[in-house]
């Protein structure tokens, strides 16, 4: 049995995406239904919507067989309802990310629907290189940014000490790391070395970072919707990042030995083998 927390956004600064919502969560004493995942929109003004034009709606899990148009991600493109089982960690978690990245949820929703069309039509058994991408991001997904070049190339070249450590000022003034992988929160409620994302890195101007926490977040949401509705999707465009490096997110990464751990702070080559 899982146990709810409602201080869940206080264990770590991972959670910071979902920290302006904790008004509202620590008003639930134990785990939110789907009403109350819904009512969340309500009482936060917001309208939800697939790239069908359906309005998002959270529904309890539903058992036994189901036809083309019933599964998953093809009932949220078709009706708008997200499937979410009862005090279950993973599949919360997917409903906040629907509450802070709508619009980019909304188009990899559509990747999913395109893509097993095409799977069906072409009677493909199992899962094409794009919606593998897809699944990898939407459940292990990390949003980059920075105005900082150097820190950039850091990343994209594999250079994690050099990143983390030797320029950990820069980077908590300059680029920040916003999960969005629903697995990936869950995962984050007990942390442990080896915790690694697929990143999606956006460089951005340095006003970026005086703007509101929700303003960021609106604006990566905006940055990442337009990315996925451009470039074809696939496991080359993910970039690996070992999370628990970014500065702060663990105790274990303010003593520098923790960064000479090469069994998770791979070079590119133990990454890609």
């Amino acid at each position: 049995m899982q146990y709810w927390d409602s201080n869940f956004v206080n264990r770590s600064a991972i959670f910071e995406p979902f920290s302006f919502l904790r008004k509202y969560l620590t008003d639930f004493s134990c785990w939110p239904s789907v009403h109350d995942l819904n009512n969340l929109c309500t009482l936060r003004n917001q309208i939800i919507v697939t790239h069908s034009g359906k309005p998002v709606n959270f529904v309890s899990q539903q058992f036994g067989k189901q036809n083309r148009e019933q599964k998953y991600e093809s009932r949220i493109y078709l009706s708008g309802h997200i499937q979410t089982r009862a005090q279950n960690w993973h599949d919360f978690f997917n409903a906040l990310v629907w509450q802070v990245f709508p619009q980019s949820k909304s188009i990899l929703n559509q990747i999913h629907y395109r893509a097993q069309l095409t799977e069906s039509k072409s009677n493909i058994n199992k899962r094409c290189a794009i919606r593998d991408a897809a699944t990898s991001f939407d459940e292990s997904g990390v949003i980059v940014i920075s105005s900082n070049r150097t820190l950039i190339q850091l990343l994209e070249h594999f250079q994690w000490k050099e990143l983390f450590w030797r320029h950990r000022k820069s980077i908590l003034s300059s680029m920040r790391f916003f999960v969005y992988g629903h697995g990936l929160y869950e995962k984050a409620l007990n942390p442990y070395s080896g915790m690694t994302g697929k990143g999606i890195i956006f460089r951005v101007e340095n006003d970026y970072f005086s703007k509101t926490l929700p303003d960021q977040l609106l604006s990566a949401d905006k940055m990442l919707e337009s990315f996925l509705s451009q470039t074809l999707l696939s496991s080359s465009t993910l970039t690996p990042i070992p999370l628990l490096g970014y500065p702060g997110w663990i105790r274990d990464n303010e003593n520098e030995a923790y960064y000479d751990n090469k069994e998770y702070f791979r070079d590119q080559r133990r990454f890609n083998g």
